[in-house]
């Protein structure tokens, strides 16, 4: 079992990782496209390009985000019950969460299979092939998914969730 927590909790901190690098290559094609300016040439799709990064950095950040505590939880009413019912609250929440982060996994999936099918492609002069941007969409989806599954399983076992503290709730308890 320690090989599976090790193997999640490191999926985690890369799919964290690659949206930072997501970040930091908007910053590149920010400043490309600025020089590209100055010097009187154009560089075709980058904001496109920026825009699909982005979306990368925004979806392969929320399953980081979850285990450190990132995403916003109302804990003023996690705060104000017995630990009982907000045991029953945050297992509801956490398998609302993973059935609708399912939901939508699915269906992206179903949305990125046929703009692949059908050979979509963005409409600016990049032409990128859209389904190659929207994986990204997937992969995140999944992975948020994953990480709300494993804090509902680890709730229901073990009675706490794996969501680090943020400095709010660490006064409030």
């Amino acid at each position: 079992m320690g090989a599976i927590r090790r193997a999640l909790d490191f999926l985690y901190m890369v799919s964290g990782l690659i949206a930072a690098l997501c970040l930091v290559a908007i910053l590149g094609l920010i400043v490309l496209q600025m020089i590209a300016r100055w010097t009187g040439e154009v560089f075709p799709g980058a904001p496109n390009y920026a825009g699909y990064a982005m979306a990368a950095a925004s979806f392969m950040a929320f399953a980081n985000a979850l285990g450190r505590g990132a995403h916003i939880r109302v804990s003023i009413l996690l705060n104000a019950v017995t630990a009982r019912v907000k045991w029953l609250l945050d297992l509801w929440c956490f398998g609302l969460g993973a059935a609708i982060a399912a939901y939508f996994t699915y269906y992206a999936y179903n949305f990125v299979y046929w703009s692949w099918k059908f050979k979509d492609v963005s409409q600016g002069q990049d032409a990128t092939a859209l389904w190659i941007p929207q994986s990204v969409m997937v992969a995140g989806g999944a992975l948020l998914t994953l990480a709300l599954l494993d804090n509902l399983v680890h709730l229901a076992l073990r009675g706490t969730h794996r969501i680090s503290s943020d400095t709010l709730d660490a006064h409030a308890e």
